[in-house]
């Protein structure tokens, strides 16, 4: 796999249109930092880091509400062939655009837009989820 968030993404998805309880994901540092922003904005139930012999995973929990996943779609948006970067400005006109949440990789760490924009940084734009 050449570009493992959106792997680690479409899995998720995939699993929530599937009415799977749990996902098992590749470990990485990047991936599990993203799993920690979607527990906190409600996507997720849980995530949690496990050994499988010599490699770790991450189990991740799907959030529902009356049998319905909260997680209905994502958007990959910066890609291996086009990255996408924007500042605090170019990520508030992103976020106008609907109920996406989008979810930014900053030099302070992964955190979605609206944080972002509280802050006042900007950073690789990794994907929209709603």
């Amino acid at each position: 796999m050449n570009y493992r968030i959106a792997d680690f993404i479409v899995r998720i998805k995939n699993s929530a249109l599937a009415r799977r309880k749990e996902v098992v994901l590749p470990f990485s540092n990047l991936n599990k930092e993203v799993g920690q922003v979607l527990v906190k904005q409600g996507f997720l139930e849980s995530i949690k880091e496990e050994k499988d012999g010599a490699n770790k995973i991450l189990k991740a929990v799907i959030k529902y509400e009356n049998r319905i996943p909260v997680l209905t779609d994502v958007m990959v948006i910066s890609k291996p062939s086009l990255r996408v970067y924007e500042d605090a400005k170019g990520i508030r006109e992103i976020e106008k655009h609907g109920k996406k949440t989008v979810i930014v990789s900053t030099s302070q760490g992964v955190m979605t837009g609206k944080q972002a924009i509280k802050k006042g940084v900007g950073g690789e734009i990794i994907f929209a989820i709603w």
